[in-house]
């Protein structure tokens, strides 16, 4: 049924807006005055088509996305409705009302019409994959089958939160090394390109043998005043990044990346410990939630990026079909730390698998955290000293010709 947006006044002539279903505007428009509100702008959400007393165009309909935050924000607030035992579709409809981002606005308004009609949440989130992942429709799946909803849309806040402050803390932790090298770049070369040139200029007509550095910086400043060898090195770096992607996009090449990333220096462990984490946040909030565990481990590989540690996720279930336990094949594939395979065999035998998995995960994001305050506080020092090594070269680039000039005159 098409979905349509209108603004207007109410009774007590307020101004009133929202999102509404109808067959058509004429039926969206008797279903609004039926609700007391009469609109002067109506649109179909989606179409170009607008029904209007007066044309207005918003731009931000066409940028606006949902992110993971406004998802996390809207399930706690859900959650923290259905806790206090509001019907189902009253909380929806408050949720409507009080979010304020315009699309993820539309999607709740889809879903409480769905649910309105008698589907089950889960199903009428179905439609929207992009906003509701896998693990978002299989946990809210399993709390309306056990009739532990309001628990487990708690349990699924806690996880949202807890994966966009991740996200977040590692986005923001790297925006300052990041806008740090594109500066420092950016002022060696304007420095190479308008400076050096006419430094380097009284050189020219120097007849004995430049010191090898002097001549590194002249050839490096020509070539990037030249037009034919940038254009060149565009192309070639673009061809090469190009294939790289295309490789990359193929699974010898993805296997290939992944498996080195791993392995990098300072950065392989903090890949290892967010994959590690997050398989195992995943896994014990689904657990905990009632899904099965060939379900949960199915969801989990989804969620993990790297395809290294997703092989041995589904190496992992393929055993565990055929009745092995879950921390055998972790151990075997040696990709996973022998602390959390132990950890995850304990609970197995213990009957406490899901707890154990979440302290595994609350251990990993503390390490997480640690590794990006250590990876912050020494990717700083590094790079002033980079920068001050490149500045120091071209000091002396340009100094050492002088001196010898000096002493050839002297």
């Amino acid at each position: 049924m098409p979905v349509f947006e209108y603004a207007g006044i109410d009774r007590q002539r307020n101004k009133a807006a929202g999102i509404i279903e109808a067959e058509s505007d004429k039926a969206a428009r008797v279903k609004l005055r039926k609700m007391g509100v009469y609109p002067r702008i109506l649109s179909l959400e989606g179409s170009k088509k607008r029904v209007s007393l007066k044309t207005e165009i918003n731009f931000s309909k066409f940028t606006q996305r949902v992110k993971t935050q406004d998802v996390a924000l809207m399930t706690r607030q859900l959650a923290t409705l259905v806790n206090a035992g509001i019907p189902l579709v009253d909380s929806l409809t408050a949720l409507v009302d009080q979010t304020e981002n315009p699309k993820l606005k539309t999607i709740l308004s889809q879903v409480r019409e769905k649910v309105t009609e008698g589907t089950k949440l889960s199903d009428a989130m179905k439609a929207h994959p992009k906003v509701f992942s896998d693990i978002y429709m299989n946990m809210v799946n399993a709390g309306e089958n056990s009739g532990t909803l309001d628990l487990v849309l708690s349990r699924l806040a806690d996880f949202t939160e807890g994966q966009a402050k991740l996200r977040s803390k590692i986005t923001g932790a790297m925006v300052y090394p990041v806008l740090m090298s594109v500066v420092g770049v950016a002022l060696i070369i304007m420095l190479m390109v308008g400076v050096i040139p006419k430094i380097t200029a009284i050189f020219a007509d120097v007849e004995a043998a430049l010191p090898i550095p002097t001549r590194i910086l002249i050839a490096v400043s020509a070539g990037l005043t030249n037009v034919w060898v940038i254009a060149g090195l565009v192309v070639f770096f673009g061809l090469g990044f190009y294939g790289l992607k295309r490789w990359h996009q193929t699974e010898k090449g993805r296997l290939f990346f992944d498996r080195r990333a791993l392995k990098l220096p300072l950065f392989g462990r903090l890949n290892r410990m967010v994959a590690i984490s997050r398989f195992s946040r995943t896994l014990g909030t689904l657990l905990n939630s009632g899904v099965p565990l060939l379900v949960a481990l199915g969801i989990c590989r989804n969620v993990v990026s790297n395809v290294v540690i997703r092989r041995v996720i589904e190496e992992t279930a393929r055993n565990v079909q055929e009745g092995a336990s879950v921390a055998d094949p972790l151990r075997r594939s040696h990709e996973f730390p022998p602390l959390v395979t132990h950890m995850i065999a304990i609970g197995e035998k213990t009957g406490d698998l899901e707890k154990m998995l979440e302290r595994v995960a609350d251990t990993y994001d503390n390490q997480v955290d640690d590794t990006v305050s250590t990876l912050t506080t020494l990717l700083e020092p590094i790079m002033i000293l980079v920068m001050a090594g490149v500045v120091a070269f071209i000091v002396m680039s340009v100094l050492l010709p002088i001196l010898q000039l000096n002493q050839l005159g002297g």
